[in-house]
């Protein structure tokens, strides 16, 4: 908490600090510049009417976190910008205007945004490969987490995306978390629910709660986390709380409280050592954690597979990188595949956004693993879907959130 707390802080006073450098770009250009010398007063009043009035019709489309994030690209670029200038001064020992330099950072802004608005509204398709010495046959398993319903695309979106995973013909659907928002309206929740029902997986489509589902930060939604549980339930949807099961007798499905839920006042969550204590070691489990924050008690465990969502893999750039090596949250993985002893880990950056509507990042997407056990008939998979995709790294190196961005970029490599 500590550290998100100075993080905002710090995020806080660069925003103050940005909107008085834009002030200062602004003051600087000639029309301004031509009204200061006449009264000094009257420049700045302008330079900073503009920046704020530039802001609240941002607020006004958008919102004010979306206005402090184009604010601070605004300000990062148009130092860049500057700094080029001031080289190009020096090299070419010729004169830049220096306006123009702002110009040029208000076009790569708006560029630079709008593909990050192009990438969270743009659902693509990651594909691992994962292969156990346990006789598990061949499973191709869709996952997915942190739709937010509401967020990026309503109920009609969301059934059009669930059209698209249905495609990819998976034996088993695992949702795991953040599945609806505080701000979810009841009935795009329901058509969400009623487009999960209409998933035609052998092995059924299955829940875990993310620290967003039950409105556990407040709500006006008109519905709670046990309303939620109902028209899943009666859209076919299993949801588990600390619960396991085992399916077709052949592998175990393990779906764990929220993170969110540790505290008693919330009812608290077991420990991952309790939900596998009476599990068969010679099937393969997979785990459901809606927070990739346990990663050495899961190993521990001898879990086989932990799915997780949460991070939105950083979303913006840089911070994915910062998440990653400072651990913001106590979070072990920011995005992609990790293995840690005889565990593999997968965290997804979500089907969409939250609160920031841009991803600079990473990508929105839907996640397909084709596990392959011992047992598996040769040539059985890997892949049954429109197009290969990309496999997993099996090194057993973390993709972190920058490093996943170039690996994103070789989406339609086929070869």
């Amino acid at each position: 908490m500590t550290v998100w707390l100075i993080s905002f802080a710090a995020a806080a006073v660069a925003l103050a600090a940005g909107i008085y450098y834009l002030a200062c770009r602004v003051h600087a250009c000639p029309l301004v510049a031509a009204l200061s010398r006449r009264t000094r007063v009257g420049g700045w009043v302008v330079s900073f009417a503009v920046i704020l009035l530039a802001a609240a019709v941002s607020v006004l489309l958008l919102d004010a976190v979306n206005t402090a994030v184009i604010l601070l690209h605004l300000v990062f670029f148009m130092l860049v910008s500057s700094l080029v200038g001031k080289i190009i001064i020096c090299v070419c020992g010729k004169a830049a205007r220096f306006h123009l330099s702002g110009v040029l950072a208000l076009i790569i802004t708006a560029a630079y945004l709008a593909a990050g608005a192009v990438s969270a509204y743009n659902v693509q398709r990651t594909a691992y490969s994962v292969s156990t010495h346990k006789e598990v046959g061949s499973l191709r398993v869709a996952m997915f987490a942190d739709s937010h319903v509401g967020a990026t695309f309503g109920g009609k979106g969301f059934a059009k995306r669930m059209e698209e995973l249905r495609s990819q013909q998976p034996d088993i659907v695992l949702i795991v978390g953040d599945f609806v928002d505080e701000s979810t309206t009841r009935e795009d929740m329901v058509e969400s629910c009623r487009a999960l029902g209409k998933l035609e997986a052998p092995y059924g489509v299955w829940f875990v709660f993310g620290n967003h589902d039950k409105g556990l930060y407040g709500t006006m939604r008109g519905y709670d986390g046990d309303d939620l549980i109902r028209e899943l339930e009666v859209n076919g949807v299993h949801v588990l709380q600390d619960e396991n099961v085992l399916i077709d007798d052949r592998f175990y499905l393990v779906g764990r409280k929220d993170a969110s839920e540790q505290e008693e006042t919330r009812g608290g969550r077991a420990d991952i050592s309790d939900l596998t204590a009476s599990l068969d070691s010679d099937k393969y489990s997979i785990v459901l954690d809606h927070q990739p924050h346990d990663y050495a008690a899961e190993a521990r465990a001898d879990a086989d597979l932990v799915l997780s969502g949460h991070t939105h893999g950083g979303q913006l750039i840089p911070l994915g990188f910062l998440m990653d090596k400072l651990h913001l949250g106590g979070t072990d993985s920011v995005y992609g595949y990790t293995r840690r002893e005889n565990t593999d880990f997968i965290v997804t950056s979500g089907i969409s956004d939250w609160a920031i509507k841009f991803k600079t990042g990473c990508i929105s997407e839907y996640v397909i693993i084709d596990i392959t056990g011992s047992d598996a008939a040769a040539g059985e998979y890997p892949f049954r879907g429109a197009f290969p995709g990309r496999a997993g790294d099996r090194t057993g190196e973390q993709r972190g959130t920058w490093q996943g961005l170039l690996y994103q970029l070789d989406v339609f490599n086929l070869s």
